[in-house]
């Protein structure tokens, strides 16, 4: 399969859209994120995030995508990538797209952070998902549950 991996940019940041709605659809998860959003953080003067796009030459329609963030972890000792979003679309699954684009994440993350580890999450019962991550060489983090903090609870605590 003659896939490209490039970085997203104005251009292709509607086909980056386009794969984070089929992920959403495909997890059943909702979508909040606008086009204006991801712009404001892909593109603004300090970026909160990167993101990669598959497809085939030319397409207009992503066969996979990746976005992800930088991180700090004292237990590490240094910078690491946090990857929210990865998704291959069902006709390039099986032949190294999702591997690919995490390679592509690790160098782009090392060359620019000094990344030395990769971090991402995954639902329970997606199996297919969590055995793909496990032939990559992911491991299972045991002893952490994933804690987040949104909504009014975010807000109260942002205006102690």
């Amino acid at each position: 399969m003659d896939v490209s991996i490039e970085p997203v940019n104005r251009e292709t940041l509607p086909l980056l859209d386009d794969g984070l709605r089929a992920l959403a659809r495909h997890m059943d998860d909702p979508f909040s994120a606008t086009l204006d959003g991801l712009d404001a953080a892909l593109f603004s003067d300090r970026p909160s995030c990167h993101a990669l796009v598959a497809r085939r030459k030319g397409a207009q329609k992503p066969l996979g995508i990746a976005l992800y963030s930088p991180v700090f972890s004292t237990v590490r000792g240094g910078a690491g990538i946090y990857v929210s979003d990865l998704w291959v679309d069902d006709v390039a699954r099986g032949r190294n797209l999702g591997r690919r684009l995490v390679a592509e994440v690790v160098r782009h993350g090392s060359d620019i952070w000094g990344a030395g580890f990769l971090r991402l999450a995954a639902y329970n019962d997606n199996h297919d998902a969590l055995a793909a991550y496990a032939r990559m060489g992911f491991e299972r983090v045991e002893g952490e549950i994933p804690l987040r903090l949104a909504g009014s609870a975010f807000e109260r605590i942002a205006a102690m």
